[in-house]
């Protein structure tokens, strides 16, 4: 999909993360893993930390991140919210409904999209089209997740990996040639390999009330070995195939955001493409992996926003379990990110927002 003329151009951007720090020798001691450091570090490219939210859901963050980057874009009027998320307060009803009344945009369509550690682009890309389509004018895009609750802290092979976290996007309607203006994306999935990432019970095939179908099978399973070989390859094609519908030659220097899955991954898919090492930005060793919250969560680092400038070619790829993939072809966006403080966020405390300028 090309956007061309009239597109989506993304005009705020906010964080929210935890104050809660778990290093790797945290992790190994709660769940009595036999690994170190040295090995999480050198097999995921995790610096020692990530961030957990201890009390606090994903829905909390969500509302933080919503509400960073609603200020950023100088607190438009919104009238679509869209939460990506694997990790929702509820199996039933959907998060963003909730968060968007706790931002104090009541009775604006809302809804989840579970597209797992793609979600943030799939929900982009339909963002953007709802957009182009004339179903809204600005969209709330955010990002979110608490991997912590659904981590076995037992698994060696993913209690190390994961951290909470949630970012978020506003975008309006503008020209293509608009700093931020979302122009090309590529989106695919392959159902054939749903078991290589999934939590096997909790569903409708497997519901509480019947016997799990395994032990464990209430937590976040994957097979890393066979995920791995699937990110490189859909990620490669998907971020070549974005460049080309962009009309961008594959040699182009562009800012490369890849999903924050693991470093030897990321590190991979650059350097199938070609992606100099001071074009790729990311911050896995500081936040662990955040899932549907990863991108946006680049997005907003400080780091990022140093090194880029307004007009930069840049282009975001993503891979998650369904399997899904995507890949977002964009230009940096002329803004300045928003942190909210997780703590002003918790349900308990939390009052919606009465400014009702947005609405």
């Amino acid at each position: 999909m090309r956007f061309d003329d009239s597109t989506a151009v993304i005009t705020g951007i906010g964080s929210c993360l935890p104050d809660h720090i778990l290093s790797n020798d945290d992790i190994i001691a709660a769940g009595a893993l036999a690994t170190s450091d040295d090995w999480i570090r050198t097999r995921t490219g995790i610096d020692k930390r990530r961030r957990v939210a201890p009390g606090q859901t994903t829905g909390d963050l969500a509302t933080g991140a919503g509400s960073a980057a609603l200020a950023s874009a100088g607190n438009p009027r919104v009238d679509l919210v869209i939460l990506a998320t694997s990790t929702p307060d509820h199996p039933c009803p959907a998060t963003a409904p909730w968060v968007a009344h706790r931002l104090g945009l009541d009775q604006v369509p809302a809804f989840d999209l579970a597209a797992v550690c793609s979600g943030f682009l799939y929900a982009l890309a339909t963002a953007t089209a709802s957009i182009r389509g004339g179903l809204c004018r600005s969209c709330l895009v955010i990002g979110a997740d608490t991997y912590s609750t659904i981590i076995n802290p037992h698994d060696r092979e993913t209690a190390g990996l994961f951290g909470d976290g949630a970012g978020a996007v506003v975008l309006s309607g503008g020209a293509a040639d608009t700093p931020g203006a979302i122009l090309a994306a590529d989106l695919g999935s392959d159902g054939d390999n749903h078991h290589l990432i999934n939590i096997p019970a909790g569903g409708s095939r497997h519901p509480h009330q019947q016997p799990p179908p395994g032990p464990d099978s209430h937590y976040f399973h994957m097979r890393g070995r066979e995920v791995y070989a699937h990110a490189v390859r859909h990620m490669t094609r998907s971020t070549q195939q974005v460049l080309t519908t962009a009309g961008w030659a594959t040699h182009t220097k562009c800012a490369f955001i890849g999903h924050q899955a693991n470093q030897r991954i990321l590190d991979s898919v650059a350097d199938r493409l070609g992606v100099p090492p001071a074009h790729r930005f990311g911050n896995i060793g500081r936040l662990g992996n955040t899932a549907a919250a990863s991108i946006p969560l680049v997005l907003a680092d400080p780091a990022t926003q140093q090194v880029l400038s307004p007009g930069d070619r840049t282009v975001l790829t993503a891979f998650g379990g369904g399997l899904t993939w995507a890949s977002i072809a964009l230009t940096w966006p002329a803004v300045t990110p928003r942190t909210a403080p997780a703590k002003a966020h918790l349900t308990a405390a939390a009052t919606p927002n009465l400014e009702r300028s947005r609405r």
